[in-house]
């Protein structure tokens, strides 16, 4: 289980220049799919992405356990996706990168790379929880529970004002489960992460957050039997996220969206930058 204890992170980190863009798409590169958000379409693709043929590592899974395993494949994935959603020229184009949050700075450089090789003239990467958040809209101000449960992850993260304050991540999810039988697994993770950062916090941020209620995200808090054991254990009421599966890729198309709007008031600019 990696942990990040009372660590601040930096707001989303943005490659390139992005005056002028007037394109692009949030992106969601998950273990099991890929989920694609482009302004004026909303989740345009939702693709498992064993579809894409060919890959010898990762049992035709170019992503497992939040790390990009088959750099080339996903290269393949994203090249098709860059082409059906902004066409062959990306020019004045920007592209929300979500990520997991305690995903390695080789995973998110491998990411940037790939994405930035399609040509588009901004790349803004920013973490899950974040993304989540943004989706699930306002709330009053405080600290901010997000749990998200994966095909083949697990994170539970305290959000402070919008930064990350702590973070727990798991290798396992949904995918592990035995449909036979009950998800004791996945539950147990979740609540031992938040025991842990429970332990560890000497703010209150923790205990603030389930007063209000966890946020619960990912294709996990769209299972009752999964929802219901962690209310009850937790004791306090959750919050889950309208469609959960696309939350993420949904937070990262607002991001997208207010870019956008920011660019459009900024002078264009001649030529190709970032």
């Amino acid at each position: 289980m990696r942990s990040l204890h009372d660590g601040r992170r930096p707001g989303p980190a943005v490659r390139g220049d992005r005056r002028g863009v007037t394109r692009g798409l949030a992106l969601d590169l998950g273990s099991s799919r890929t989920r694609v958000w482009v302004p004026g379409h909303g989740v345009m693709a939702d693709t498992d992405v064993c579809e894409d043929a060919g890959t010898e590592s990762g049992h035709g899974r170019p992503v497992r356990r939040g790390r990009i395993v088959d750099p080339e494949s996903c290269g393949r994935l994203l090249g098709r996706i860059a082409d059906t959603a902004l066409g062959a020229d990306r020019t004045g184009t920007v592209i929300v990168l979500s990520h997991p949050v305690l995903a390695g700075a080789r995973h998110r450089a491998e990411a940037e790379e790939l994405i930035a090789a399609l040509g588009p003239t901004t790349v803004i990467a920013l973490d899950s929880a974040r993304a989540a958040a943004a989706c699930a809209g306002p709330r009053a101000g405080g600290p901010l529970l997000v749990v998200d449960i994966g095909a083949e992850l697990t994170e539970a993260t305290v959000l402070v004002d919008g930064q990350v304050r702590d973070a727990r991540q798991a290798e396992t999810g949904l995918g592990d489960l035995d449909p036979a039988q009950p998800p004791t697994d996945v539950v147990r993770t979740v609540l031992d992460m938040i025991m842990e950062m429970w332990k560890q916090d000497r703010h209150g941020a923790v205990l603030g957050a389930l007063r209000k209620g966890p946020l619960l995200a990912g294709g996990g808090a769209a299972r009752p039997d999964i929802t219901n054991r962690i209310a009850v254990r937790l004791g306090v009421p959750i919050r889950l996220a309208d469609d959960p599966a696309t939350a993420v890729v949904r937070g990262a198309g607002m991001v997208l969206s207010s870019v956008l709007r920011q660019a459009g008031e900024a002078p264009a600019l001649t030529g190709r930058t970032g």
